[in-house]
């Protein structure tokens, strides 16, 4: 083995180690229940991916399973999930590093009601605006991965209707988090939308870009100096 290839199964290998950890986070979170859902990891030309009807605690380095960006498998015995057609088309179609699929409760709830979930709160900056419901098709089809496509226009991320979640990022973690953020914001909007006599106040358009803007610098980063009396980046400067 050369080194590069090496190398190349020592990234691997790790990135397989984080995605079934964020697979089992999904359960842990209750977005998901039993083996619904699914994540996946691009390595290069390698896109691992959650295999079928395999619950996640029982995951090992050996069940590891990649294909190419054409559903080729590369890597493992095991079947991909059933939803490989979404995980690709978005793999193909934008600079996605991860993609996390989910079945929560709470957005999976919204798909049912509005065409788009409303602006209920600034944090929908990070996916790019309110996210859109992608029109029911059957699970595992390319009807439903080109309907997510076009949900996913200027977004990272999406509802499909009647079915669940669906996020992208830069990296697993970045991905993750966007669920977790989509969902929180779906409950947040049912339980505003359920006081009796009530609307829940929106946000605008302009305030939503502005929030996106500043959103962009959330968070800490390495090798920026902190000087007193510099104004606050991140958290602190969402802070009222």
């Amino acid at each position: 083995m050369t080194e590069q290839q090496h190398g190349d199964g020592d990234a691997v290998a790790q990135a397989w180690d984080e995605l079934v950890d964020t697979a089992r986070r999904t359960v842990t979170d209750g977005l998901v229940v039993g083996t619904s859902g699914n994540v996946s990891v691009r390595v290069g030309g390698t896109v691992l991916v959650t295999p079928s009807g395999v619950p996640y605690d029982r995951l090992r380095p050996r069940d590891a399973v990649g294909v190419d960006l054409e559903g080729r498998q590369l890597l493992g015995d095991l079947s991909p999930t059933s939803e490989l057609p979404m995980h690709l088309a978005i793999y193909r179609n934008t600079s996605a590093g991860a993609v996390v699929h989910t079945h929560a409760v709470h957005a999976t709830a919204v798909s049912m009601l509005v065409p788009e979930l409303p602006a209920v709160h600034y944090m929908a900056g990070i996916l790019g605006g309110p996210p859109r419901v992608a029109p029911y098709a059957l699970y595992g089809t390319e009807e439903l991965a080109r309907n997510m496509l076009g949900a996913l226009r200027d977004r990272t991320g999406c509802l499909l209707q009647n079915h669940g979640t669906v996020t992208y990022g830069d990296t697993l973690s970045q991905a993750y988090d966007r669920t977790a953020q989509l969902e929180w914001m779906s409950r947040l909007w049912l339980t505003a939308a359920a006081v009796p006599g009530h609307a829940p106040a929106l946000l605008s358009p302009s305030q939503l870009s502005e929030a996106e803007e500043r959103l962009k610098g959330y968070g800490q980063h390495r090798g920026d100096p902190v000087t007193p009396g510099t104004p606050p980046t991140g958290p602190e400067a969402l802070r009222p």
